[in-house]
């Protein structure tokens, strides 16, 4: 999927790759949901660029994307991608520690970075006279990181400590991982983006550079540049800047386990004292935009749409409004991944209704889904709040950095993001069905109940 939302997994710190020879810039035209004139070119070394240009104010959002999540952490090493992203900040030959942090405060500008399973990104949103500057600092950590035990040691207490915070005190975080490596037996996915806490007490400094010098090249970099600038002026300033780092020659290649096809369904349990309001979670095992047959990706993320996308949906109305059995119920699918991904189905139980109950009027009305679920009015209405969110989306020049940076950082073309909205309006009620009857199926799900415990019991 294009659009970065709420459910698309990734951490922060606490504070299409060209042929030799510099491609000319290639303007895609205007989305179908009336987004701007996008353009794209590489670098002679290798680095792709994609210029959204906004003139509505003097503002730049610079993204650099790198082709790189915890899905590529090397076995034993996971959360590695998530701490080297912590390291980035700690200063290059040419900058010490804090500089480049406080060039874009000073500047007034936002700066911050995220790692999710498929990629790692850094960016700055500054006044568009400073664009250079920020295309200065980061062409300079791209390959010139120094890092020592002084700095490493304590940004790893950093990282333990983040998650302490996020995981290992929240009960229905704990699930989330649960049901995730329950979910991918074999592939990096069901490992969190963070790590595991054993894994993360042991990552050093040999570590992270072996891992910084793997991915960290212009060859396996995106840069996304939106705002008031012109293709030629970002060309220019990247040639300036980028355009003087040396590449490797080839891009890394991922390496990754291939999740094999489900046959067993799989129940887990969370119960912790500290559980105000009990759930009922649902992960089933789908193709992603990556994977997906023909059309499939778009089929599922309508559906999710149509079962679970507010209160008109259908899970809402079913199990909240004319049942009572549940207080809140929806559903969502992460398409945006470069391998099989997941749809996930929840249900929030109202007050004197157990876990078993809701469980069961949940698979009743799943069973519905095809029959019930999919009519020519409730197809509709989902089309125009997915395309409607899309053309919201192209009003924020960070979103729209964020949804190109991310779909060419799993292999999407620009022209893919352009068409989704005309994909999504032309799925059909036979294909909704189709993906619903194939994928939704107890074989390829995982069932989890978040619990309140009393304190004896989790004892």
């Amino acid at each position: 999927m294009h659009l970065f939302r709420k459910d698309t997994p990734h951490f922060g710190p606490s504070r299409g790759h060209a042929s030799a020879g510099r491609a000319d810039a290639a303007p895609f035209g205007r989305s179908e949901a009336g987004g701007p004139e996008v353009s794209a070119f590489a670098l002679d070394n290798g680095l792709d660029v994609v210029v959204v240009p906004d003139h509505r104010a003097p503002v730049v959002t610079h993204m650099v994307w790198y082709r790189n999540g915890s899905a590529d952490d090397p076995l034993g090493q996971s959360g590695i991608a998530h701490f080297l992203e912590h390291l980035m900040f700690k200063g290059t030959e040419r900058h010490p520690i804090g500089a480049f942090s406080k060039a874009v405060s000073g500047l007034g500008g936002q700066e911050n970075a995220f790692t999710s399973y498929d990629y790692t990104a850094y960016f700055q949103r500054v006044a568009r006279d400073h664009l250079k500057t920020m295309m200065e600092f980061e062409a300079d950590r791209m390959t010139g990181l120094v890092l020592d035990d002084a700095v490493v040691a304590p940004e790893r207490d950093v990282v333990l400590e983040e998650r302490r915070m996020r995981v290992e005190t929240d009960p229905s975080a704990q699930l989330s991982e649960a049901m995730a490596a329950s979910l991918f037996v074999h592939h990096p996915y069901g490992t969190p983006i963070i790590g595991w806490m054993h894994e993360i007490e042991e990552l050093n400094r040999t570590h992270a550079l072996d891992y910084y010098k793997r991915f960290y090249t212009p060859e396996n970099a995106i840069l996304v540049v939106a705002g008031d600038v012109t293709p030629d002026d970002v060309r220019r300033m990247a040639d300036e800047t980028y355009g003087r780092v040396t590449p490797q020659g080839t891009r890394p290649v991922r390496l990754r386990a291939r999740e094999p096809e489900p046959k067993a369904l799989r129940r887990l349990a969370v119960a912790d004292p500290k559980v105000e309001q009990p759930t009922l979670q649902r992960l089933y095992l789908t193709p992603s935009c990556i994977t997906a047959r023909d059309g499939e990706c778009h089929a599922l993320e309508l559906l999710a749409e149509v079962m679970g996308g507010g209160s008109t949906s259908y899970l809402y109305r079913k199990l909240v409004m004319e049942l009572g059995v549940a207080v809140n119920a929806g559903a969502w699918y992460m398409g945006s991944a470069i391998d099989d991904t997941r749809f996930s189905v929840y249900a929030v139980p109202a007050e004197g209704v157990s876990l078993e109950k809701l469980e069961e009027e949940v698979d009743r009305i799943l069973r519905r889904v095809p029959s019930e679920a999919l009519t020519p009015e409730a197809i509709e209405r989902a089309k125009t709040r997915l395309v409607a969110e899309t053309v919201y989306s192209s009003d924020s020049q960070s979103s729209l950095a964020r949804i190109y940076g991310s779909a060419l950082a799993i292999g999407e073309s620009i022209e893919e993001v352009r068409r989704w909205p005309a994909d999504i309006e032309g799925v059909t009620q036979a294909r909704l069905a189709a993906v619903a009857e194939r994928y939704l199926v107890p074989a390829r799900s995982v069932t989890g109940y978040l619990t309140k415990a009393r304190e004896a019991d989790a004892a």
